[in-house]
Parts: structure tokens; sequence; C-alpha cells
């Protein structure tokens, strides 16, 4: 059994508001939530137009709010934006609201560029102290200590479960040093996958957890037939070419052909970026999925489809959401 979860960044489509895009994420939730996905992450990002989820903690408690059963949580917040205690204190609140659904994902990366960075009122050596961080954070968590002079009020006594996040190798060290789960963002970064695989798992040392939990965040562009598939995924190969352009902008509308709308070699490298992915009609979809597992024998599978058409990305999962049970991984529902 394999659980296979949601990643959702809130795109902000062309044509639409960031009002339209949580409103979208409202109704994503709800329906993979019917669909049987274990969990609903949504991440951090600042200052892109394509993106609502900036205030990451916001977004959960909406979508922990409008649904009853599935996991809802952070892929990931960016701690060194933020103090530990800030963070312990508004997921502490959302575990207290919402007992036994909110989960944590942490990442190094500021989610924005440097100047973004400053704004958040955070420095360049708020990375440094990232693993520092993480050890305090998850201490607010924890029981309270008699005479202990600064507490999470909610917070402590939640025990929030914490996953580290990564694109580098950095991450697989450090949560296999806590014995902490570990999600690897696949999805946009696959060329240090199979090597922090390797040392995640042969590093680990039990902590928080007895034993290596390893998640991969792959895309899913799926659709009735291939031609379908293959037209919405341009929008995310377009948001790709854009964003490392330095012209991030709202989610692109689809085309037939993206050699018509971008250079060869930018499509090639926003492929290779996107290459841990399952494209096509619900046959391909189930024989790349099962491609994935086999190859890097997950724990979890957490999926994006960045559509520009919500309704699209909804059939997205219900197809994702077939292949996996065709494949006899039963989805999961609770911890």
């Amino acid at each position: 059994m394999i659980p296979v979860s949601v990643l959702d960044l809130s795109p902000v489509p062309e044509g639409s508001t960031t009002a339209d895009a949580l409103a979208a994420t409202i109704e994503l939730a709800q329906h993979t939530e019917e669909l049987g996905y274990h969990r609903y992450w949504l991440a951090e990002h600042h200052n892109m137009p394509g993106i609502a989820s900036a205030a990451t903690s916001v977004v959960i408690g909406r979508v922990a709010a409008a649904t009853k059963t599935i996991r809802v949580g952070a892929g990931g917040i960016m701690l060194p934006n933020h103090s530990p205690l800030v963070i312990a204190e508004q997921f502490g609140t959302l575990a207290t609201l919402f007992p036994d659904r909110i989960d944590l994902g942490l990442g190094r990366a500021p989610g924005s560029d440097q100047i973004t960075a400053m704004a958040l009122r955070r420095n360049h050596a708020s990375s440094d102290r990232f693993p520092e961080d993480v050890v305090e954070l998850i201490g607010l968590f924890g029981n309270s200590v008699e005479g202990q002079p600064v507490r999470a009020v909610p917070g402590e006594g939640t025990h929030v479960p914490v996953w580290i996040l990564g694109s580098s190798l950095f991450g697989a060290q450090l949560a296999a040093h806590l014995g902490l789960p570990y999600a690897f963002a696949s999805h946009f970064a696959p060329d240090a996958l199979e090597q922090a695989i390797a040392i995640y798992r042969e590093r680990f040392q039990p902590g928080i957890t007895d034993t290596p939990r390893f998640m991969l965040a792959a895309n899913v562009w799926a659709a009735d037939t291939e031609a379908e598939a293959i037209r919405l995924k341009t929008s995310q190969q377009q948001a790709f070419i854009n964003l490392r352009s330095g012209q991030p902008g709202k989610l692109p509308r689809p085309v037939a052909d993206i050699s018509t709308v971008a250079d060869p070699r930018y499509v090639a490298m926003a492929d290779h970026a996107l290459s841990v992915s399952a494209t096509g009609d619900p046959g391909q979809v189930a024989t790349g999925l099962a491609r994935l597992i086999d190859r890097y024998q997950p724990d979890e599978l957490i999926l994006s489809s960045a559509m520009h058409d919500p309704a699209a990305r909804r059939r997205s999962y219900e197809i994702a959401m077939d292949a996996m049970k065709s494949l006899h991984f039963a989805p999961c529902t609770a911890e």
C-alpha cells in the first residue's frame, strides 16, 4: 500500500485572479479528498504573480476547514523566512483546530529572490541556522518542561509531524541525522534525486521516526487523450521557462505546440526539470506512475498537476487516482 497525495501551489492562470485561484484550491481539495488522496500540501512562494499560496498557513487553515478527513499541510514552509516560534504558534494553532490532520514540511530555500527575502526581514545567514531552527521548532511542538523560558501557545504538546523537504543532498543528510521523514522536490529538480534517496536511506538514524520514510514528488498531466494531456502540459512548460528567464507571471494558457512559443533549447531545459512525471491518457499515466514507483521505491507519492483550467486539473487527479488503483496501490486516508 502506498499513499498518494496532492501538491498544490494555488496557480493563478492567465485571465483569472488570486481569488479565483484560491477558490479553485478549495474545490480541488474537496474533490481529491473524495477521491481518496492522503494529504493536501501547499507551498510557500513570495513575489510570484502566478502563485496564490504565499500566506501558506492561512490557506492551510481554509483548506482544512473546507474538508473533513484529508491531511493538510505545508510542502513547504521556508523556515529561513520565519522564526521557529512563529511557525510553532501558527501550526500549533492549526493542529489545535484540526487535530491529527496537520503536517509541516520544512525547506531551507527562501522561496523567493534575494530582494524579496530581505523584504521578509530575513538575512542570508538565516539558512545557515536551518538545522538548529528545525530542532528548536520540533522542541516547541513537544511537551512543556518546567522552567522553560519560551513556549509556543498554542503549539506545545501538539507534536505536529515535521518533514524535511529538499532538492539537494543537504536535506537528505539532515533528515537522516534527525530521524525525520523526507520529501524530495523531484517534480522540478530531479538531478540529485537518486543520490539523495541513497544517502537518506543509508544514513538514517532512528529519531522522531523509527524507520526512513521517503516521499517522491512527481508531476502528472493526465487527460482522456494523449494529445490533450500534452497540450495541457504546455502551461507548466511555459511557466517554468518564464521563471528561469526572470519573467515569472501567471500560469499561461496551453498551446497546441510548445515549439511555436518557446525556443527548443528552453523547452529541453524545462522538460529535463519536469522529467519526473507521468503524462498522457489513463493507460499512459498508469504506466508512467508504475515506472516511477518501481524505480525509486517511495513510501509515498505526492503529485503536482499544474493546469490552466481548474476542471482539467480535477480530471487529471481523477485519472491519476484511478491509475494508482489499477496498480493495486490502495490510497491511504489515515496516518
